[in-house]
């Protein structure tokens, strides 16, 4: 196999033969059947072959003939690179023996995700983006490998917004004694530049000197500048990255169409959990990364991670449709428990928690407590929007974890349809329905 110049037919001269260990670790890799030391070769091979305008030429046909293409591809749904296999009539096809006459083996993450996936708080810097070997399919440092996507895998994009969300608080709903006079989608971007002051991006580089929250930073290249500025004294292995988050109504493809702005155009689809079968509307609160981007030879937007939220004055994500609709009517509950002397608070965790018998993520977790004794309640909310055997299956093996935690009350749409809600929180907490 050779690495080729880019629009060309792999013919002539100026061809790069891949070393047999290349080879054999990129098949290996290709096919699934590697090791992590195969994936992490093939990844920066093809990485460098992006990089560097190249494509690959399979070497399955005999000598003299016209080679088959694989060009090096980004899987925004995985964050990492795979090989596309370019196929047209007037393209000559693999050998039906060779390992790349199908295409690669590669969890899309649209398939693997499940109700029982784990989420996880990141761990180390508020940082996607990682610096570019210096050599061809080197292995590199344990902290810099681009992982492939695995069973059950979620975006680093998102796990960076999901923190944020947690540090700032926005992913819980106070009582109605301790709401803010006003909400405005104003102050919830502050609360959220508040905790960005709290991470860093690289040592040293707090998130809060490259984070913006408005789309002219971009448009208007601040954030180019600020990246090419701060660029000069970044550490070493780390790469310069910065930060958008973005209040939108919708999303597609690659392009972020925000409130009161231009659209942003991303070098990579747009990753949510707003996906086919599961599609949820707007407001979306999305999280953009940008960086070097060596086929512009410059910075630009890269990717981008687009999360369904309650409302533009309420940050509070959400995962479908019903559970916003749930969320709604939690919301609406604190008024009557407030009229009884109870203050009513809700959080919507964002990572997994541990118990003795697994770790789960309730959707909601509700606390009520009493303003005359000082008694406090907590029970979990759980929206069942789905009757999929999958669905059902997966709630079955977390349910008994959340027990472990409080109370578990289970939600259906009929239950909101018939407006059942409030009868039901209220005897999940043993509160006098009558009330």
């Amino acid at each position: 196999m050779w690495l080729i110049a880019r629009h060309s037919n792999g013919c002539g001269s100026g061809r790069i033969p891949l070393p047999a260990p290349v080879r054999d670790a990129l098949v290996r890799w290709y096919v699934g059947a590697g090791s992590r030391g195969d994936e992490e070769a093939g990844i920066m091979l093809v990485q460098q072959a992006r990089i560097g305008e190249k494509w690959i030429a399979c070497d399955c046909l005999p000598p003299g003939e016209a080679p088959p293409i694989l060009t090096p591809a980004f899987l925004s749904e995985a964050e990492t690179y795979y090989l596309r296999r370019l196929t047209s009539t007037n393209r000559p096809e693999h050998q039906p023996d060779c390992p790349f006459f199908r295409d690669q083996a590669t969890n899309r993450i649209t398939e693997v995700r499940t109700q029982e996936s784990p989420a996880e708080p990141p761990t180390g810097y508020f940082e996607v983006l990682r610096p570019a070997p210096e050599k061809l399919a080197q292995r590199p440092e344990e902290d810099i490998t681009d992982d492939r996507t695995r069973q059950a895998s979620i975006p680093r994009l998102a796990r960076l917004l999901w923190r944020l969300l947690n540090l700032s608080g926005l992913n819980r709903c106070p009582p109605l004694s301790e709401e803010r006079p006003e909400r405005s989608i104003g102050e919830e971007f502050k609360l959220l530049a508040i905790a960005a002051g709290k991470v860093e991006i690289a040592p040293g580089i707090e998130l809060g000197r490259a984070f913006w929250t408005h789309a002219h930073a971009l448009h208007s290249k601040r954030v180019y500048a600020r990246l090419r500025e701060l660029a000069r004294s970044w550490p070493r292995g780390h790469a310069p990255q910065a930060f958008l988050a973005l209040f939108a109504q919708e999303f597609r493809g690659s392009t972020i169409h925000v409130a009161g702005n231009d659209p942003v155009v991303l070098a990579n689809r747009v990753q949510s959990p707003s996906i086919r079968g599961n599609p949820v509307k707007g407001p979306y609160l999305a999280i953009v990364v940008a960086g070097e981007y060596p086929e512009a030879h410059g910075y630009a937007p890269l990717r981008g991670y687009a999360q369904p939220i309650y409302s533009g004055n309420r940050f509070i994500p959400v995962d479908s449709e019903f559970e916003r609709s749930v969320l709604r009517e939690l919301i609406k509950l604190r008024a009557s428990f407030d009229r009884i002397g109870i203050d009513l608070a809700l959080e919507k965790p964002v990572f997994d928690t541990l118990t003795p018998i697994g770790s789960c993520r309730p959707d909601f977790i509700l606390e009520a407590r009493s303003r005359d004794t000082g008694e406090v309640r907590t029970i979990i909310v759980e929206a069942m929007g789905s009757t999929h055997e999958v669905y059902m299956a997966a709630k079955a093996v977390t349910h008994p974890r959340m027990e472990q935690i409080a109370p578990v009350i289970r939600v259906w749409p009929g239950d909101v349809d018939q407006r059942k809600v409030p009868d039901l929180i209220r005897k999940g907490f043993a509160i006098d329905t009558s009330l």
